[in-house]
């Protein structure tokens, strides 16, 4: 029995101090309990065996998930000592060039820490350009309706300048703010004039005083503003944050609400007359109506009017309402007509045969500038039939394609716009045709023709 009882003391010790305990306090029992004792003591060494094993097994697995992360650390190690120099500064710059820490960015639009690369633009065009004078910035978003930013996008590249589109970059990206707008001719330059007039104090300019319109920034101004903007835009409208933000800056609690609008004036300047007006009716949200007209925009320009030569115009396109060729002409509206087809011609016939230097046509205008001409050439009629033979055969040396009846292609409309110089070999013209080649999906417009003589 003592053999038996030395034996369960050892495998005790194996296990832990209270087990002994528990075994000295047995010694005082009953002799007939003693196989009862026993077997629970077989069966808690084998429950202490059972945990020792398993604290094994678990340590072994932590064990080995260490060295897992280890292996990918170093991994990632070498894959950023592998990369080129190129890729190094952008990785350096990229923190710079954020407006603000991305751990802020994460907390106010959680929904990017699924998708990080949502803050980087899906698709650029421009070669990445830098160092530029003007950023325009065009949130759009999806219409029942109709769609207004093609028709945004051609009012503010309508007429600019090589300079001028070098100096800007345009940023389109989805949001609820306007993307049917037209600008005013010439808003760049305006725009920059108006700018370099102020002292350094201002923080916005608005060329337009309909809601987030035309509204400059400076750059240095924006990481302050954007993250403002993304603290509150859930509560409010940005025009009415933007508000907000020049209350938190330069109004005094203790003054009056004229103090702080004068003080705010300051800061927010607006030009008059505005550059930019609101031109959709049908809004984002479903089935609603927004008729919202800048009234400091004034009337829009939507021709513009030249004296030109007496003439008999005629068109095979089908008119518009009150928008006649004869008006364009005349340079009293412009021209406008259901979409053309291939075999459509607009013509000039003067009343006596002219020596024409040159020509001018316009397609489109402000308020529509998508309706333009597309393949069309401009052709002009000899008034002189054997200099028009003449002509004709000698047609490959001046770089004139001849028609069948008698005209010569001297030009083409390119972006909306026909313009050029007539040799004055060809001597006096009896016509000229504007002739259309192809089928068009768009109605056009003609908001400026002119034809300069020897005369006018």
């Amino acid at each position: 029995m003592r053999l038996r009882h030395g034996r369960l003391l050892a495998g005790l010790c194996l296990g832990a101090t209270f087990p002994l305990l528990w075994f000295a306090a047995w010694q005082g029992s009953r002799g007939n309990d003693l196989d009862t004792y026993e077997s629970q003591f077989l069966e808690l060494r084998q429950r202490l065996l059972y945990a020792e094993k398993e604290n094994k097994r678990r340590s072994h697995e932590l064990s080995s998930a260490l060295d897992e992360i280890r292996r990918i650390v170093a991994t990632r190690a070498n894959l950023t000592t592998n990369l080129t120099d190129d890729m190094k500064l952008k990785i350096a710059n990229l923190p710079r060039k954020l407006p603000m820490h991305l751990t802020n960015m994460h907390y106010y639009l959680p929904h990017l820490r699924e998708y990080e690369d949502g803050i980087f633009p899906d698709v650029i065009f421009g070669q990445q350009r830098t160092g530029v004078s003007l950023v325009m910035g065009i949130p759009t978003v999806k219409r029942e309706k109709k769609n207004y930013l093609i028709s945004t996008l051609h009012s503010l590249l309508h007429g600019l300048s090589e300079e001028q589109e070098k100096d800007c970059v345009i940023i389109i990206f989805v949001a609820e703010l306007e993307d049917d707008i037209i600008a005013k001719p010439d808003y760049i330059a305006s725009i920059k004039s108006f700018a370099a007039q102020q002292s350094q104090d201002w923080m916005v300019l608005e060329f337009s005083q309909l809601g987030f319109i035309g509204k400059l920034f400076k750059s240095e101004d924006l990481p302050l503003i954007v993250e403002f903007f993304l603290m509150f835009y859930k509560d409010k409208p940005v025009d009415w944050l933007i508000d907000h933000l020049l209350w938190v800056k330069v109004c005094n609690p203790e003054k009056d609400a004229a103090h702080c609008e004068q003080e705010k004036s300051k800061f927010r300047i607006r030009a008059k007359p505005s550059l930019f007006q609101h031109m959709g009716i049908h809004s984002s949200l479903a089935g609603k109506i927004q008729n919202l007209k800048d009234k400091d925009f004034g009337k829009n320009v939507l021709h513009k009017a030249h004296k030109n030569p007496p003439a008999e115009v005629d068109t095979s396109l089908r008119i518009y309402q009150q928008y006649t060729l004869e008006k364009i002409y005349k340079g009293e509206d412009c021209f406008w007509a259901s979409a053309p087809v291939a075999g459509d011609y607009i013509r000039f016939t003067f009343l006596n045969p002219l020596k024409v230097e040159k020509y001018f046509f316009r397609s489109g205008n402000m308020e529509h500038p998508g309706d333009k001409l597309f393949n069309t050439t401009v052709e002009v009629l000899p008034a002189d039939e054997m200099q028009k033979k003449e002509l004709v055969d000698a047609g490959n040396k001046f770089n004139y394609p001849a028609t069948k009846d008698g005209y010569l292609k001297i030009g083409a409309f390119e972006n909306g716009i026909a313009e050029g110089s007539i040799n004055q070999s060809i001597g006096r013209i009896k016509a000229i045709r504007l002739s259309i080649s192809s089928d068009s999906p768009v109605w056009a417009i003609l908001s400026e023709v002119l034809i300069k003589t020897s005369e006018n």
